[in-house]
């Protein structure tokens, strides 16, 4: 059993070092290109809320009329 153990350490250890050298070779964004990214991520939720609303009213009213 312990060496069971002492080989799902040293895997850990392992992947967490890959995970730590794969990290280094992102290339993260500046603070400019995150709010810009954020700014349109934000628009664009905003737009298909708009879009799901305005989809929700109008077959809520076309239900209406057919309900009658």
């Amino acid at each position: 059993m312990a060496a069971q153990t002492n080989t799902n350490k040293i895997g850990a250890r392992k992947y967490f070092k890959s995970v730590k050298s794969e990290l280094k070779k992102v290339s993260w964004p500046n603070r400019k290109e995150l709010q810009s990214y954020t700014i349109v991520v934000l628009v664009a939720c905003g737009l298909a809320s708009l879009g799901i609303w305005l989809a929700d009213s109008v077959f809520g009213q076309v239900i209406q009329l057919l309900a009658r």
